[in-house]
């Protein structure tokens, strides 16, 4: 399967910029049908706490464009969106949608950052998620999940074989996303994508540096500084082999 992950410079609280870059960027990769596209954490505003203003319903303008793109490429698409809970809260969550522009799952931020003050404005979400996707099974997280290995190992017993992680990860810790995100495929012994955004917001600056490791921590593909897409060419029976040659995950206990 072709992993996609689109690093974006996301336009603060405008979702047409947002969408409108996500496309072209998108046009100039020309993913393969059956891909599995990737987008940043709150990948149409930004890392906003103005719920009232960024939030949207069911079917709204970012689920309907994450749809639209997952059909264009005849392929399954992953990224950030907020809804509202009816106390009006936010949620912050990953949405997938499939080649048919379906939604397929979704999945809600487990850990709120509460050091930025995301617990002041957002509910938590109650459970893991898992899809299938061609081969893989796929659990997907946001940003500060990443700092909760139990998560991740939860996940591994309910089949995960791979993890995208959308993030607005800042700058001033981005030593601990590449390390992070490297253990969470070494102790999993499972693909990881890790797709960040880049540039800045009124309240930090982003390195991006999204990156995708395989099960043994190899660096598949890896984004610098800039906007841009990165893709790596993923497959289930290497990952499975090396499980069974070195089968860490049997002596899970818990």
């Amino acid at each position: 399967m072709n992993l996609v992950a689109v690093q974006l410079d996301i336009a603060w609280e405008d979702k047409q910029a947002n969408f409108d870059r996500v496309r072209a960027l998108l046009a100039e990769a020309a993913p393969a049908k059956g891909s599995l596209l990737v987008l940043p954490e709150m990948f149409a505003t930004g890392f906003s706490m103005d719920i009232a203003r960024i939030a949207e319903p069911p079917g709204g303008p970012t689920e309907a464009f994450l749809a639209e793109m997952a059909r264009a490429y005849a392929s399954t698409v992953i990224g950030g969106v907020v809804s509202q809970t009816p106390a009006g809260r936010g949620r912050n969550e990953a949405a997938a949608f499939g080649p048919d522009g379906a939604s397929i799952a979704r999945y809600a931020k487990l850990h709120p950052f509460s050091y930025a003050n995301e617990t002041d404005y957002f509910d938590p979400g109650g459970e893991i998620v898992t899809f299938p996707c061609g081969d893989f099974t796929v659990a997907p997280f946001v940003c500060y999940d990443l700092r909760f290995p139990e998560v991740f190992r939860d996940a591994v017993r309910q089949g995960a074989t791979l993890f995208p992680v959308i993030a607005n990860w800042p700058q001033a810790r981005a030593a601990h996303w590449r390390a992070l995100l490297r253990a969470r495929a070494i102790e999993n012994q499972a693909y990881v994508a890790g797709v960040n955004r880049c540039g800045t917001d009124p309240n930090a600056g982003y390195t991006g540096d999204s990156i995708i490791y395989g099960p043994q921590g190899e660096t598949l593909a890896g984004a610098g500084l800039a906007e841009g897409v990165i893709t790596a060419d993923i497959a289930l029976p290497p990952l499975r082999e090396y499980r069974e040659k070195f089968p860490a995950l049997e002596d899970m206990r818990a």
